[in-house]
């Protein structure tokens, strides 16, 4: 049945392209949370003031500053691209926008000092898509981040926006649109990786009464930025994708569960509703049609757990977030009672892409059974840290040493935690694994949300694996014995190692406490908390053994296990480590070398931080 829709979504697009044209030449400004903390918006302003006088400019009789969403290449930031010149600059201050405007806006010449330098070749890049960071990478969910004003919804419009969601009303057949995303192979990005359109199946079997469509932006693990970066940089495609599936599975009111700690991509997604509202995107009979939607936004309080779809709806009707027994599905019984479609961010910003380009474009990426693209959060001891998105499938050493641009001071790779607190540390014999579901799962680790830190020669992997079970055992809601307990007692083993107090049966009871915890436990949180543990046990026991039996830390950073020494060559008995020292653990007169008393020293390096010499280190 083909519908007669009210809205024409190609002449809106014509408006929009030509409103885009009248701005003259475009030069986009990452106005994302990291750009803004590193000074964007004084660079934006810089800008404007310049550019006010467009007598002064040569070639264009204007010149619009576009704030965007993140580039991604945060390592970088603040980031001006200006298109039209086939230019990126990196770490732009406010001081250098005269510069730019002046050398090369003006009078067509770069300002070599601000290109970007390849790590490798030291080679400045003038051409964005020539810097391997971003020429290495396919980006369908980020396609538009960093390139459009993500508070413009004439520019979301102008890239396709909401065409998609016009399509599959004129077309009212909701049973097609679960199909081509069944067809696509696209599977759920927040880290379980289920089968999207089997999901939407589910849901849509419950259609008839009132259902929802719920977004997971909650985001918790520790340096994972991907759905934020989305929320902030492109919330329109965010909001088609819900009202996409909302179709689909017959919902007609959806949530987007968002964390209170990103202020930026709330205020971005409110006005994105409230836009997309007065075009009648969303709300009462969308476009002229029958079908009607709206969306609300649910600020979390970051509890780690409601990441989890049963603990999200509790926080959603105002309940502590806690998880309860599945079955029932949320397919089912979800929020208020309803059947409820639950899907995070980046699963859902897939959706336009997906039903624009058809199912067999998705599914030629990626895997035999990981399909698409996806992305990732890379830091840690890397080169080029910031967010990329890569098919699945795309090995570590590409991803590290290709788009990463290596480890930073030349240093050596150890190993890569993947997945944030759920997943596991993989290592250098894991450098060729393709990045996808089932292969990640079998080396012991998990796609996760797309959390990558790498690590290099001098981290210590029980430390790693001490701080991502203090994380898990401080987010664990409490409700499961297992969890509760068994994190708890995980972390003091780790604590008792670190501290130099280990013992070798040690090992054998924390690998028990794991396995109790990882079969025993309610939720996703509980039973994949141990996989930090688990995967460095497996990999990496020399090191625990060596902390234990030889009382040394192999990387050097276990202060406990370290001894604070004063080189009697460079000590001239100035005295003030003695009058620093705590515990009176410095014995020595004045202009004479002093000692430290090995028995009482307390290893806090106040000391060291004190003497202006130099002549006191760690050993």
């Amino acid at each position: 049945m083909i519908t007669k829709l009210k809205t024409d979504i190609k002449e809106e697009q014509k408006l929009a392209q030509e409103h885009i044209k009248k701005q003259g030449l475009r030069v986009l400004v990452c106005a994302g949370t990291g750009c803004v903390a590193n000074g964007s918006l004084k660079v934006i302003e810089k800008f404007k003031e310049l550019g006010a006088d467009v007598s002064t400019l040569t070639d264009y009789d204007k010149m619009t500053i576009v704030p965007t969403g993140c580039h991604g290449f945060c390592e970088q930031g603040v980031l001006v691209i200006i298109p039209e010149k086939h230019v990126t600059y990196v770490k732009v201050k406010e001081a250098d926008v005269e510069e730019i405007y002046n050398s090369h806006i003006k009078n067509n010449k770069p300002v070599e000092r601000l290109l970007y330098t390849d790590p490798k070749s030291g080679e400045r890049i003038l051409k964005n898509e020539e810097i391997n960071f971003y020429a290495k990478q396919t980006r369908t969910a980020l396609a538009n981040c960093g390139k459009i004003n993500a508070e413009s919804i004439e520019e979301a419009i102008s890239v396709r926006g909401y065409e998609a969601l016009s399509n599959i009303l004129i077309e009212n057949n909701p049973e097609s649109v679960i199909e081509q995303i069944e067809k696509s192979g696209l599977r759920g990005r927040g880290g379980g990786g289920f089968p999207t359109g089997r999901k939407w199946r589910f849901t849509a079997a419950n259609r008839g009464g009132k259902s929802y469509v719920v977004c997971n932006g909650d985001e918790g693990d520790p340096g994972a930025f991907m759905d934020r970066s989305v929320m902030e940089g492109d919330p329109h495609k965010l909001l088609e994708g819900m009202a996409i599936a909302a179709f689909a599975v017959g919902a007609d009111e959806g949530y987007i569960y968002v964390r209170a700690e990103y202020p930026l991509a709330i205020k971005r997604l409110r006005k994105a509703i409230k836009d997309a509202e007065e075009k009648n995107f969303l709300g009462k009979n969308i476009m002229g049609s029958d079908f009607s939607f709206t969306i609300h936004i649910k600020e979390g309080a970051g509890a780690f757990v409601c990441g989890e779809e049963t603990a999200l709806i509790a926080s959603i009707e105002g309940e502590r977030g806690m998880p309860r027994p599945k079955p029932p599905f949320p397919a089912n019984k979800g929020l208020f009672g309803r059947p409820t479609l639950i899907n995070n961010v980046e699963t859902l910003a897939n959706v336009p892409v997906i039903m624009l380009k058809g199912a067999d474009w998705f599914s030629k990426m990626g895997t035999e059974t990981s399909k698409g693209t996806k992305t990732f959060a890379l830091t840690g001891e890397v080169n080029n840290t910031g967010l990329i998105e890569v098919p699945m499938g795309t090995t570590l050493r590409e991803i590290i040493f290709d788009i990463g641009g290596g480890i930073r001071g030349g240093k050596k790779f150890k190993a890569v935690q993947i997945g944030g607190p759920s997943g596991g540390c993989l290592t250098e014999e894991h450098l060729d694994l393709p990045m996808d579901y089932d292969s990640l799962l079998k080396a012991g680790a998990m796609v996760g949300s797309g959390g990558l830190v790498v690590m290099a020669e001098d981290t210590c992997m029980i430390e790693v694996a001490r701080f991502f079970m203090n994380f898990t055992k401080n987010e664990s809601c409490g409700k499961c014995v297992p969890c509760r307990e068994g994190t708890k007692n995980m972390l003091a083993i780790l604590e008792k190692i670190v501290a130099g107090k280990g013992e070798m049966q040690d090992l054998e009871l924390l690998e028990e406490l794991a396995k109790i915890v990882k079969d025993g436990s309610l939720c996703g949180l509980g039973k994949t908390a141990p996989n930090p543990v688990l995967s460095t046990l497996k990999y990496f026991k020399d090191e625990y053994i060596a902390h234990i039996k030889d009382k040394k830390c192999p990387a050097g950073v276990c202060t406990a296990m370290k001894t604070v020494m004063i080189d009697e060559n460079k000590c001239k008995g100035c005295t003030k480590c003695a009058r620093t020292c705590p515990v009176g653990a410095i014995d020595g007169v004045v202009k004479q070398p002093h000692k430290i008393n090995q028995d009482k020293c307390i290893k806090c390096e106040a000391c060291l931080n004190s003497c202006p010499f130099k002549a006191i280190g760690l050993k």
